[in-house]
C-alpha cells in the first residue's frame, strides 16, 4: 500500500469516528457517509467491505500504533517479557486516551467488553500473537515440565486486556492513575503465576479490586 492509499484509508477511518461522535450514532449508509465526507464511494469499497470492517480496523489501528511506537524504542527489544507487556499496556492505553470519546461510545452498550468480539476480532488475533511471543520467550529457560502452553496463557492475557479495558472505561481517577495501578498489579500477578509464586500477589491484587469495586465506587 503506497502513501496515497494509506492516507485515503486513514481519512475514511477518522471520518467514520468523527461522524459517529458528531451524530451520536454510527453512519447509516455508505452512500450518505461518503457524500457527507467528500469520499468517492468506490474508494470506500476499495478498502472496506462494510462499516463493520471499519470498526474492526479502528481497533487494529490502536494496536498497530502501540507496537510501532514500541519498536522505535531501542530498549524494548532487550526488555524482559514482563517489561514488554507493561510497556505495551502503558503505550496502548495512552493511544486509547487520545480516542476515549469514540471508545466510550463504541463500548457503551456492552457490559462485558469481550462480548464485543466482532469489532475486537482483529485486535484479539494480533494481541494473542504478541502474548504468545512473550510466553514462548519466557519458556526458553524453563525445564519442559515448567513451561506454560502459549495457547492457554495467550487467551488468559486476552482476558486480562479485556479486564483492563473495562477498568479504564470506568476509571474516573486523575490522569487515570488507578488504571496504571491495575496494569501494574495485574501484570505482576500474571507473571507471578507464570513463575509459580502466585499467592501473596493474588491476595494483593484481590484487595485492590475489592477496594476499587466496593470502596471507591
Amino acid at each position: 500500500m503506497n502513501q496515497k492509499e494509506i492516507k485515503e484509508k486513514l481519512f475514511i477511518i477518522s471520518s467514520f469516528m468523527d461522524s459517529t461522535l458528531l451524530n451520536e450514532n454510527y453512519p447509516m449508509s455508505v452512500y450518505n457517509f461518503c457524500k457527507n465526507n467528500d469520499i468517492e464511494e468506490k474508494n470506500f469499497y476499495k478498502y472496506f467491505g462494510s462499516f463493520d470492517a471499519v470498526k474492526k480496523m479502528i481497533w487494529k489501528s490502536f494496536y498497530d500504533n502501540a507496537i510501532s511506537l514500541l519498536k522505535k524504542d531501542k530498549d524494548f527489544r532487550d526488555s524482559t517479557p514482563k517489561e514488554k507487556l507493561l510497556s505495551f499496556y502503558y503505550t496502548f492505553f495512552e493511544i486509547l486516551l487520545l480516542n476515549r470519546s469514540y471508545i466510550l461510545f463504541d463500548l457503551s452498550k456492552e457490559q462485558k467488553i469481550l462480548n464485543k468480539i466482532s469489532d475486537l476480532k482483529i485486535l484479539r488475533v494480533n494481541f494473542k500473537a504478541f502474548a504468545t511471543e512473550l510466553i514462548e520467550e519466557g519458556n526458553i529457560e524453563k525445564p519442559s515440565y515448567l513451561q506454560h502452553p502459549p495457547k492457554i496463557f495467550s487467551e488468559a492475557a486476552w482476558v486480562q486486556l479485556g479486564f483492563l479495558l473495562k477498568f479504564w472505561v470506568e476509571d474516573t481517577s486523575e490522569s487515570f492513575e488507578k488504571t496504571d495501578q491495575a496494569i501494574e498489579k495485574s501484570v505482576q500477578t500474571a507473571f507471578d503465576v507464570f513463575e509459580n509464586t502466585p499467592l501473596s500477589t493474588l491476595i494483593d491484587f484481590g484487595k485492590f479490586l475489592w477496594k476499587e469495586k466496593f470502596v471507591s465506587s
